[in-house]
Parts: C-alpha cells; structure tokens; sequence
C-alpha cells in the first residue's frame, strides 16, 4: 500500500493489495455495524512487500542486524507466551530464544508445579495439587524508576483465572501470584511508572489492572439473568506486597492498559460499552470509549471510606460509573468516546499523548494528557475536548509504539501492515491544516500483526531503532511443522524514514505482547545464594535421613558427580520429603534430579535449595539420577532410593 492521499475517505477496499488472507473478514465486520470509512486509502504508490530483499532506499546491509558468535544482544526481548501460560525471553535483534520462565504452567524442566516452593507460590488445594493447571498470560510489563525500566520486577496477568504474577528480575523466576476478586478475563495490566501521591517516590508501587468480561457482581449464580447486576471492576495491587489495595467498578469493558509519566492518571480502552452478549450486540455503538482514572481522587475516596465490599471479598471498592462520576471536579472517572471497538491504548515516551487505536474504525484517537486533567478541574465543557487528532491510518489498527523522535508506529490487522504516523502533523490536520499528511510510511508484513512495540517505546528513553511486529498468521514464511504453524515476530529497521524489515524470527504460539528492553538495565545473578532458603543443606557431610513416625525427611547434596547420599532407605507408605542443595559454585553448572515412576523431575542451580515431597507408595528399588548434563561423570551421578514392603 502506498502512502495515503491527503483526506482520503474512499470506502472500496483493494483486497488484492491488501493481501487479505481471507476477505470474508472484512465483509463481515462491515456488515455487522462497521464504522464508516473503514476502507483507509487510495493506492498512490507500490507497497514494499515484506519479502524483499531490497527498500525504497535501495539494497539492504543485513550483515549489520547479525549477532555473530561470541557477541550479545542489544536487547531483551520480554514476551508472554500466551496460553502455555509462561513467559518466554528473546535476545534481539538476533530473536535467540533464552529462556522460557514458567508462571501459571507445570514445567518438568524447572520442576516448576512439582517441587514444593513452587506449588507455594502456584496455589495448592488441601491434598497437595494445583488449583489450576491451566493459564493463558497476555501482558508482560516491567518496573520503572525515572519513567524507564529498573530491571527490578516483571508483571504479567492470567486472562482465564484472574491472577497476576511477578517475576523477580535478578533470577528471572516467579516469586509471587494473586487471585484479583471477583474478576473475570483479567486482560489489561501496566505498572504505575512512579508514586501517584507521594512526589518524592519515583518508582512503580502499584500494578494496574482490567478487567474485560462483565459478570454479576459478586459472581455466585444470584443475578446471572439480570444484566442490571452485572460490572467490571478495575484493580489496583500493591507492587511490593503484592496485595490488592482497591478496586474501582466501571461501566464497559477493559482492554489494555496505560499508566501516565507523572503517577496521576491510568487509563484503559473500553469496548462493549454496550453491555451486550453477542459479538453483534457488543459492535452497535460507533463510538466506545478511553476510560481515565484519577488516582489521587480514588485513593482519596478509599482513605475516607467512600467504598463497598462485593462478596465475600474485603477489598474497598469505589464507584466509577457514569452516573456517579458527572461533576468533573468531583469525578474519580473520565469516559472520553472513541470509535470503535478500541484495542489498545499507549502513552508517548513524552508523557504528553495516548493514542488509542480504533480496531473497527480506520483511525487512532490522539489524547492530550494535559487536557484530561484540565476535564477533571472543571475547565473543560466536554469529554470529546480532550481529543487532539484522529488520524485515518488503516483497517483494522491495534497496538502502537513509538520511537522517541515524535513518531508513531500502529499495528494494522487487516491491512497486513504497520503504519508510521506523526503525531505533530495528525494533530495539526485536526486543527483544519489540509496541507499536512501525519502518515509518513508503510511496510506490509506477514500476516495481519497483533501486537507490536519498538525498543524502550514504554519509557522515557524510547531510542527508536527497532520495531517488532508478532504476527498472528504465518504461512510460507517458515519451515512447515504441521497444522499448528509457528508465529513469526519480524523485525523493522524504523532509524530512518522509510521502514526498512530485516528479519523474520520463528515465536512459539502464542505470544500476545511483549516490551524491549536495553540489556544494560537488566543485571542478573549467576549463581543462586544459600541464603534464600532456609533448609539449606550447607555441607555434604550434613546430608542425612530423619523420620518423625510415617514423616521421612532427606537433606541431601549434589556436587558434580555425586549426590551426597550413596543411597536412602525409606518404607512403604511413608511420606518423603526429598531436600536438595546443588553446593557447586561454577556458573552453569546445574543439577537435575529425578526418580523414575514418582513423577519427580526437577533442576537445582548453583547454590539453590529446592524440595519435593510425594508417597512412597511403590517398593523397589529406584535410582535417582542427575537429569542435567553436568561433568564427563554425568551419566554415572545416581544413587538408590529403596522402598521397602
């Protein structure tokens, strides 16, 4: 596609153009309430296709994207992983998988939901099992100091059980989940990126989070036919303790989130303001909605006990409706209408603008932030005055990032493209300048992008060299594996003018969104601490075997190539608790451990403590054994468990 003609409103669609991998969808979108205008553009010039080895500026120096052996990556990659309910991390721009971290999923390969820490920290029922076994995380976010990433924690929500979990940033594993209350789809999340009340505290306390499907309000089967009844609740959780602190009840239901630069506004895009069931009854407005919260007033209002309970829950919650929320210098809430079906909303690295993308409408909806709180003092006559630009764009815009030098980057479903605009221009040409055109390029790519996000674009240092975009379909773009295809994140080249793509990189399904981080603001351990356990087993000469009645505790020791325990004698039916400290100190040197028809299988790194406990309900004799290549000895590091009748 080429760039769109100044006041473009033709609505016949070029779907050869397009490249639409099935046109049904844009006939049927359009049949079912479509906003006007949907088509974007007028054909003014030939698309770079994605494939090509060459760009508008001439032949492209790939040597000078390659991560050569022995060299680093820029950039993390930090990516949720969709329904295997983990999170993945990749180095860019080179797309090397590094590690997958496990959050709301089992993983034999950690031993995450197998050993006991981590069944603490996933949530067990009375007998030892999972509460859940299933997750399905979409949003990844880190924590901030100055308006940029500390590397400290990571973020990320479970859509399908309504549970938030942070990632330690040191290790890079899981040390917290929580349930949000009478939540149902948890979707949007983002940190505060400093203290909204105290000004001296520059960094993220509180974690923000949506809530997308409506239900009765509590949900326990009373009013599940009354849509009077049912609401959708906003929550806002404690970064530190990782409680949740208030919760405020909206109308509409939430999609993404954004917090702003100075701690006093969150906002989400809202869709189904309708309140409808079916996806045609959620589709009838044009206009939706970009919801704001001003956090001091909820806060306020918490404080002075201006709240309700909602079932057995004790969380203070506030009232943010319409109705309640008329008078802006009173207001907790601000509804400013956008078109249509909004997904997606984000704030540029200048704290200055959120621009929330349209999905059903061809346009993104540019919001001053200096305006909205002008609303909430009262000198503003109408929500709709804190619009700036609407900028026509493309069919079907999603998700947008920035690159720090005033330019916006928006991801197009349906046009199977992403879109560079300009905020400045998109701004002046809703003012009446006819001369200005805010779309500046367009780079097709393979297929219909969901998400996508340029380096640092969610900070204050937005450095504007890489776009990524995850595809949601990617015929012919790799190696075929069968039915279920891999997905593709490519990367663009956005430094110059024209947008340049230098590289498909294979994604496991299903990412849904992800942030890229500078290396240099991420600072890892590389070795565990015996101090962050308190069973420790500190010496092999400790290893040793305790029974309290049926209750068998073993302290054992791994140091390449032995266990501390040639073997262990426990008695059938006994319950066992197996205690493994990997006392090596040398960096990668990690242990596994694993006893065959237990179902145990898990891995200790250097100086990490880790534990499980199970039955012994089989007698015989079984070896267990190193599962982790560790020494030339590997394959002789076992010793014997026996189970006696």
């Amino acid at each position: 596609m080429g760039i769109e003609e100044k006041g473009s409103t033709n609505l016949t669609t070029d779907l050869s153009r397009r490249k639409f991998l099935n046109t049904a969808a844009l006939v049927g979108l359009a049949g079912a309430g479509l906003s006007t205008g949907l088509a974007a553009c007028k054909k003014s010039e030939a698309p770079v296709a994605a494939g090509d080895k060459t760009a508008a500026a001439g032949a492209v120096d790939y040597n000078k994207y390659e991560v050569r052996p022995g060299q680093l990556d820029d950039y993390y990659v930090m990516s949720s992983g969709g329904h295997s309910a983990e999170i993945r991390i990749y180095g860019l721009p080179s797309g090397r998988i590094l590690k997958r971290v496990p959050v709301f999923n089992m993983d034999a390969l950690v031993g995450w939901g197998i050993t006991n820490e981590s069944k603490k920290i996933i949530g067990t029922k009375p007998d030892g099992s999972l509460n859940y076994h299933t997750g399905d995380t979409h949003h990844v976010h880190g924590s901030y100091t100055d308006g940029t990433y500390d590397g400290k924690n990571f973020w990320v929500n479970d859509k399908i059980h309504s549970r938030l979990a942070r990632i330690r940033g040191d290790y890079m594993e899981c040390d917290k989940i929580i349930d949000l209350p009478n939540v149902s789809g948890f979707h949007g999340i983002f940190p505060d990126k400093r203290d909204p009340v105290d000004e001296k505290i520059n960094h993220t306390t509180r974690i923000f989070c949506g809530m997308e499907f409506h239900t009765p309000l509590p949900n326990d089967g009373r009013d599940m036919n009354d849509p009077k009844k049912y609401g959708i609740l906003f929550t806002c959780v404690d970064a530190a303790s990782m409680e949740v602190k208030w919760q405020i009840k909206v109308d509409g239901n939430c999609d993404l989130v954004a917090t702003s630069y100075d701690g006093k506004l969150a906002c989400t895009n809202q869709y189904n303001t309708e309140g409808g069931v079916t996806y045609q009854e959620m589709m009838a407005a044009e206009r939706d909605a970009c919801l704001f919260f001003n956090i001091a007033r909820i806060e306020e209002a918490v404080k002075a006990g201006k709240t309700f309970t909602i079932g057995d829950s004790k969380v203070p919650v506030v009232d943010g409706t319409r109705d309640a929320n008329k008078d802006p210098k009173t207001a907790l809430t601000l509804y400013v209408p956008v078109p249509k079906n909004p997904h997606g909303v984000n704030i540029t690295p200048d704290g200055k603008y959120y621009a929330c993308a349209g999905k059903l409408s061809p346009t993104a909806t540019v919001i001053e932030h200096a305006l909205v709180l002008k609303w909430f003092n009262g000198e503003l006559a109408a929500p709709r005055d804190t619009v700036v630009a609407e900028p026509e764009i493309g069919l079907g815009p999603l998700h947008t990032g920035f690159d720090g030098r005033g330019n916006a980057y928006t991801t197009l479903f349906l046009d199977s493209q992403i879109v560079k605009w300009n905020i400045d221009k998109a701004i002046a040409k809703y003012k009446g300048d006819k001369t200005v055109q805010p779309v500046l390029d367009r780079i097709d790519v393979h297929y219909q992008p969901g998400h996508g996000f340029t380096t640092m674009g969610e900070t204050r240092e937005a450095d504007g060299k890489f776009f990524v975009s995850d595809n949601k379909f990617s015929k012919d773009r790799l190696l075929p594996v069968g039915p279920l295809h891999p997905e593709t994140a490519q990367l663009i080249d956005i430094t110059g003018d024209k947008m340049i793509l230098v590289a498909d990189h294979s994604v496991y399904s299903e990412p849904h969104d992800s942030i890229l981080v500078r290396r240099d603001l991420i600072k890892t351990k590389q070795i565990c601490s015996l101090d962050d356990s308190p069973y420790a087993v500190r010496d092999a000469k400790d290893c040793r075997v305790e029974r309290k009645g049926k209750n068998v505790t073993v302290y054992l020791t791994s140091i390449a190539p032995a266990f501390g325990l040639t073997e262990f004698t426990v008695k059938r039916g006994d319950e066992v608790t197996i205690i493994l400290t990997n006392l090596d100190k040398v960096e990668d040197l990690t242990h596994g451990f694993a006893i065959p028809k237990y179902d145990i299988n898990f891995i200790v790194n250097p100086q990490e403590t880790k534990s499980v406990t199970f039955k012994a309900d089989k007698p015989g004799v079984y070896w267990f054994y190193c599962t982790n290549f560790c020494h030339a000895l590997h394959l002789e590091m076992r010793s014997r468990m026996i189970v006696e009748k």
